[in-house]
């Protein structure tokens, strides 16, 4: 799901567009599950997607580059200047906090 590149990571990423709720809902078949508002039209939903995942790597937006499957839901997402560890501890605590907000 992440993979190491010289200047950062790569994650693997199945998006679900139209969602009630945004944010990282956990993974599925090997690829991190992300839910977003916005619909798939006119990139709408590749923008939401590159700024939740800057906010959530905890780096600016230009380090957050989609490299393949812009215009399918699953899409491989580059992050530079995070590592391996950071990368996979950032999108576990946001999955995290994800279903705990399903909990009473």
């Amino acid at each position: 799901m992440i993979t190491a590149t010289a200047g950062g990571v790569v994650i693997e990423v199945r998006v679900i567009p139209r969602a009630s709720r945004p944010g990282i809902a956990g993974s599925r078949n090997g690829a991190l599950l992300v839910r977003l508002k916005a619909p798939p039209v006119e990139g709408a939903a590749n923008a939401e997607l590159i700024q939740l995942m800057a906010k959530t790597a905890g780096v600016p937006r230009r380090s957050v580059s989609i490299v393949s499957g812009d215009r399918g839901r699953t899409k491989r997402v580059a992050i530079a200047g995070i590592s391996t560890q950071d990368a996979a501890r950032a999108m576990d605590d946001a999955a995290r906090a994800f279903t705990a907000r399903d909990k009473p």
